[in-house]
């Protein structure tokens, strides 16, 4: 069975913390001080389940309205389930419902084609972000896809 709930702040956070752990600082080896920076107290965060195993999660921080997903992990023995598919559209429902006009995302080069199929256009250049190369990318209110588009 696959359940998915948001968490709002950091309390009853550990399922999400799991995934971020495995997949961000053991999988990918990014600082765990990058990982883990002190934003989860103010953020709407997601996580999803299957078979009452924390397999997915991500969060959202609102800034001076800017609204902003990130920490999208999904386990790597999980991914292909759409797991992450619905970590993200769960955030941008929640962040369209609160008022936002467009929801950005620092999104790995490796899932650009990822944020594509929801709907998210890249916008500025290629930069470094814990060694890894990102791109700023924007999905305005109204043009997320409907379907997954695979």
């Amino acid at each position: 069975m696959i359940n998915a709930i948001y968490i709002n702040g950091d309390k009853n956070i550990e399922d999400a913390f799991f995934v971020r752990d495995k997949v961000f600082v053991n999988e990918q080896n990014i600082d765990y001080n990058i990982v883990f920076d002190g934003e989860d107290k103010e953020a709407i965060h997601v996580v999803v389940f299957e078979d009452k195993n924390p397999v997915g999660t991500g969060r959202m921080t609102i800034k001076d309205n800017l609204y902003l997903i990130g920490r999208i992990a999904v386990l790597k023995e999980k991914r292909g389930n759409y797991y992450g598919d619905l970590v993200v559209r769960m955030l941008l429902h929640k962040a369209f419902d609160l008022g936002a006009e467009f929801v950005e995302v620092h999104s790995q080069l490796s899932a650009v084609n990822f944020y594509e199929k929801i709907g998210f256009k890249g916008c500025g250049e290629v930069y470094q972000e814990a060694d890894i190369d990102h791109i700023n990318m924007r999905l305005e209110k109204g043009k997320m896809m409907r379907k997954c588009n695979l």
